[in-house]
């Protein structure tokens, strides 16, 4: 398959290994725009509750429907290339001047879920000893009847 708009991006990806073609399949881009469809109506009924965890979905939804957009012309991302490689392939084919702007802004997502994850991390990481119940931390414990391994730091 040939690519005219973002040729010399996608013809490059794959030189440095970080696309690859494979057989076009519209089954398996049918099931990614599928599972994209379900993440998004599951962040909708998540963004009251859990903000990050309905980011994190949105992202997953935008990001596997680009890879259905590759699947179709028989492209996908390595594990070199990763999210990187397919946000990069279908910004040049689809964004830009004369564009879909969305495509633009992946880029900005995908930091955004990044930051989201690594503030998350750092949060459960700084949570003082003596405060961990109000936190909801979970450490742990043979003795949960409820979820084996697991029980509050306050029980």
């Amino acid at each position: 398959m040939t690519w005219d708009r973002g040729r010399a991006r996608i013809e490059q990806l794959l030189r440095d290994g970080e696309l690859e073609a494979v057989t076009s399949s519209h089954v398996l881009a049918a099931r990614l725009f599928d599972d994209a469809d379900r993440h998004l109506q599951s962040a909708g009924m998540l963004r009251e509750i859990d903000r990050a965890g309905a980011y994190q979905l949105a992202y997953d939804a935008a990001r596997k429907a680009c890879a259905a957009l590759l699947a179709a012309q028989g492209l996908r991302s390595t594990t070199r290339g990763g999210h990187i490689a397919v946000q990069d392939a279908v910004r040049e084919q689809f964004g830009g001047s004369g564009g879909v702007l969305a495509f633009d802004s992946l880029s900005r997502l995908r930091r955004k879920r990044a930051a989201n994850r690594n503030a998350t991390l750092t949060r459960r990481a700084t949570v003082s000893p003596a405060r961990p119940a109000a936190a909801g931390q979970l450490t742990a414990s043979p003795q949960s009847p409820s979820r084996p391994g697991l029980r509050s730091q306050g029980s």
